[in-house]
């Protein structure tokens, strides 16, 4: 085996997290995150939501459908794009089924922070928040 075919090392991830913009509903943007949401792949779906929630009132889904693991440098991710969302008069929502997901949101304490949804809201409503 080269030194380029190296197995990974025990314990890291070989799958990075994908972010994907696909586009709008409603006039939210909607962004689907594909693989695994850790340590290692963390740093890069956060610097992607971190501009996607620069400007006034962004209104944002994410679809966690094709995510495969999460832990809690991911949940800490979804913390920060929520926090920083609404700290700008605007919204983060989450689509998820997976019961894993959904049992560790209840199981932190998050379980009522986010909005959760199991599909895309057809026609979401305006984000919360004083008006312009």
């Amino acid at each position: 085996m080269s030194q380029n075919d190296a197995a990974p090392e025990a314990g890291h991830s070989t799958h990075q997290a994908v972010v994907v913009a696909d586009g709008a509903a409603g006039g939210a943007t909607v962004v689907s995150l594909h693989g695994e949401i850790d340590l290692l792949t963390a740093p890069t779906v956060s610097e992607r939501l971190d501009a996607l929630t620069a400007y006034p009132r962004p209104d944002l889904i994410l679809d966690l459908r094709p995510v495969t693991f999460i832990d809690c440098a991911g949940l800490s991710v979804l913390c920060r794009a929520r926090n920083r969302a609404l700290a700008r008069c605007g919204r983060l929502r989450l689509v998820a089924v997976s019961p894993g997901f959904c049992r560790m949101l209840r199981v932190t304490g998050l379980g009522h922070v986010f909005e959760v949804h199991e599909r895309i809201p057809p026609h979401p409503s305006a984000p919360s928040g004083p008006p312009s």
